[in-house]
């Protein structure tokens, strides 16, 4: 075995989700059970292997990005409340179903296992009172986890270099949340969707972050054209450094085609007890207003290209688990000494992923985690786990270069966010930008209520920018949702503007800051 490292191995999560929060309806809004599904499927079991990481003495380092409106909505009692209910449900749904699966050892088995699954859940949610940024904390002091912010509301930022108040207001709101929740300023920033445009790093400079991430043709095409490739971080300007992904290890997880999660052993996303069983057996567990929903509760596993599945084995899709860590390994590896042998350097691969993929979408992915790092520790020296910064400095060269806009997105650029489903939101939101910028200036030194109103405008603007609604309309699910939404803030800015010079409606006001209650330290001169 080789004993000096060769490579960098950078493992990102990005954690997102958007500012959903309804409270005081008496028709509940499903779409606040995306924060339920990932709190039970990605946040909490990701904690797990965290935790079994270090109680088996196993060093190792990720990254992940907490953007501003998911860590304000782990640390909102509102929705921690929610989940508690939530769970209560999947606690009593997960009861039932291990008594009327008796007539089939297999499933009733399976009904066990999931009932286990939630109460150790529920068990690790209370432990700090329902906030689980306090439960990652402990990795971030011992320095296993590096945390990193976006921009407040995960906004496409290319889209918005023409009005720099936008980029002030997203910057700043995202550090200022950053910091206030977890305790420290963040090192690195992901730009959303990993969009970049060039007028970003004079901003970023400006906010103090040192690194962002980009996909590989961000990197590729930069002139001049970098020597290492996307295997070397590149300085962009103002001491900021661009990381981009590595297309194979990105392969190897999200094809569609030949990916891991892809394996016929793992659980089948698609089928559901909440829509499999018939309605009178699981209408009482669902909650959602006549409309099947996930349940969290799947019985089968991928089995094949077929609609006829088998039934989901856990030691099989555990044994799927490692091997594809050992196989992800031994590519990083091979990967690695090719690089190192073309380059005379080590290189740093960086492997970034939705985080909701581990375990929402892939549910064994949080074990081929652990396993993927417990297998780098123990059984090779050629590669090692690195922050960004830490992989960097450890580079004996690394060059500066210009780049131009690029996104992770599909084809690699804009599109997914402009296009003739989304297109008509933004003159809206480049109009109220300019509006705001205005009202600010004009209205930022007066009374006590104008300033209350201007702060709320500020707060409706930055979720109004939010690139989920166009994403959503976009893929075509959820659209009368982001449609609502993108609406919603948009009269609620206009009514509120109307106030500042006209009589104030208070009702409307105080409902606007309970609900859209995201900032609370939003300031009026961030839109200046």
């Amino acid at each position: 075995m080789n004993h000096f490292v060769k490579g960098h191995l950078v493992f990102v999560l990005h954690a997102h989700l958007p500012f959903v929060r309804h409270p005081g309806y008496t028709t509940p809004f499903i779409e606040e059970n995306w924060l339920n599904e990932a709190i039970l499927e990605t946040y909490v079991p990701l904690v797990r292997v965290f935790r079994n990481l270090k109680k088996d003495s196993v060093p190792f380092r990720i990254t992940m990005s907490f953007t501003p409106t998911l860590s304000l909505m782990l640390t909102d009692p509102y929705l921690q409340n929610g989940f508690r209910k939530y769970l209560k449900n999947l606690i009593t749904l997960a009861e039932h179903e291990t008594k009327r699966t008796t007539y089939d050892p297999h499933l009733n088995y399976l009904s066990k296992r999931y009932l286990e699954h939630f109460l150790d859940t529920e068990s690790i949610f209370e432990e700090e009172g329902g906030d689980l940024t306090k439960a990652f904390l402990p990795f971030v002091e011992s320095g296993e986890l590096e945390v990193m912010t976006s921009p407040a509301t995960h906004a496409f930022l290319p889209f918005y270099d023409s009005e720099p108040s936008i980029f002030r207001s997203q910057l700043r709101n995202g550090r200022r949340t950053f910091r206030r929740i977890w305790g420290r300023d963040p090192k690195g920033i992901w730009l959303s969707e990993c969009g970049y445009t060039q007028k970003l790093e004079e901003e970023l400079d400006r906010e103090g972050f040192r690194y962002f991430f980009v996909d590989t043709h961000g990197i590729t095409h930069g002139s001049p054209r970098p020597k290492f490739g996307v295997y070397a971080p590149v300085e962009v300007g103002h001491g900021v450094f661009a990381f981009g992904r590595d297309p194979e290890s990105s392969k190897q997880v999200w094809s569609s085609i030949d990916g891991y999660p892809g394996d016929f052993r793992y659980r089948e996303y698609y089928r559901d007890i909440g829509h499999d069983l018939p309605w009178e057996d699981i209408s009482p567990y669902l909650h959602s207003n006549g409309v099947r929903i996930n349940t969290s509760i799947k019985y089968f596993r991928i089995t094949g290209k077929t609609q006829d599945k088998g039934y989901y084995h856990p030691d099989w899709a555990m044994e799927a688990a490692g091997n594809h860590a050992e196989d992800f390994l031994r590519n990083r590896i091979r990967q690695a000494e090719g690089l190192y042998a073309a380059n005379k350097q080590p290189a740093v691969i960086v492997s970034p992923y939705d985080a909701e993929l581990y375990g929402h979408w892939w549910y064994e992915g949080p074990q081929f985690i652990e396993f993927l790092f417990k297998k780098i520790h123990f059984n090779q020296n050629t590669i090692k786990l690195s922050h960004p910064m830490e992989a960097a400095r450890s580079l004996p060269r690394v060059q500066s270069v210009e780049m131009k806009m690029s996104s992770w997105g599909e084809n690699g650029y804009g599109e997914v966010w402009l296009n003739p489903t989304n297109d008509w939101i933004y003159p809206l939101i480049h109009s109220l930008s300019i509006r705001m910028h205005k009202r600010a200036h004009e209205f930022g030194s007066g009374t006590d209520v104008q300033k209350r109103i201007l702060k709320q405008m500020g707060r409706e603007l930055l979720l109004l920018q939010s690139s989920d609604w166009a994403f959503i309309m976009k893929t075509g699910t959820m659209v009368d949702y982001a449609v609502r939404r993108t609406n919603v803030h948009t009269n609620l800015f206009l009514a509120l503007e109307e106030m500042l010079v006209g009589a104030v409606d208070e009702e409307v006001l105080l409902a606007a800051e309970t609900e859209n209650n995201a900032f609370p330290d939003i300031r009026i001169e961030d839109f200046q």
